[in-house]
This record gives structure tokens, C-alpha cells and sequence, in this order.
């Protein structure tokens, strides 16, 4: 149910509005723990008065920040996928309801509607 200063999904009526409420919450917790660490970083490097001019090259430190973000993508894409592919469409639907936006009001059509 939507209240006053509430900063958060609805209520779900769904399994996968559920599901989809849970890989919200799962993306951002990623990016709070990404955005925190490169905060941190930038601080850091603007604070600290220590540093190393004579590096030419860092094959570890680029193998990392090649690695490390193709694998949180891959962990934020595996759940993704799974949600996506919950959500497929059913074969046989009971009915279609097909519900167009104008710029004022909707109109809704019941393709299977008997009348």
C-alpha cells in the first residue's frame, strides 16, 4: 500500500513482482558497495601524499579491474536472467486484455471477451 514519504515498492500482488522487488534490492546493494568503494578510493588518493611516479606497468592491478567488474556483471546477470525467464508468457492464456496509453486517458480492449 503507497503512504506518505515511503521510499519503496508497493506491496506485491505477484510471485514475480516479488522476485523483482528482491533483484532491486540485490542490484542495489552492488552499486552502494561499488559506489562507497570508489568514494573511498577517490578520498584516499586525494588525502594520501605517498605515491609511487616510477610505476610503468601494473600487470596485476589491470588483470583485477578487468576481472572484477565482468564478474559482478556476471553475478547481477545470473538473476536477472532467471526472473527473466520466470516471467515468460503463458501459452494459453484465460484472456487478453490490451490497454493503450493516449495522451489523456486509456483505452482498454478484452480481445477474448464474449458479448
Amino acid at each position: 500500500m503507497p503512504m506518505w514519504n515511503h521510499m519503496s515498492f508497493q506491496d506485491s500482488a505477484s510471485p514475480s513482482m516479488e522476485q523483482l522487488i528482491f533483484f532491486h534490492d540485490y542490484s542495489m546493494v552492488w552499486l552502494v558497495v561499488i559506489s562507497i568503494f570508489i568514494l573511498y578510493m577517490m578520498i584516499f588518493s586525494m588525502v594520501n601524499s605517498f605515491t609511487n611516479r616510477s610505476i610503468n606497468e601494473g600487470q596485476t592491478i589491470e588483470t583485477i579491474w578487468t576481472i572484477l567488474p565482468s564478474f559482478i556483471l556476471i553475478l547481477i546477470a545470473v538473476p536477472s536472467l532467471r526472473i527473466l525467464y520466470l516471467m515468460e508468457e503463458v501459452i494459453d492464456p484465460q484472456f487478453t486484455i490490451k490497454a493503450v496509453g493516449h495522451q489523456w486517458y486509456w483505452s482498454y480492449e478484452y480481445s477474448d471477451f464474449n458479448s
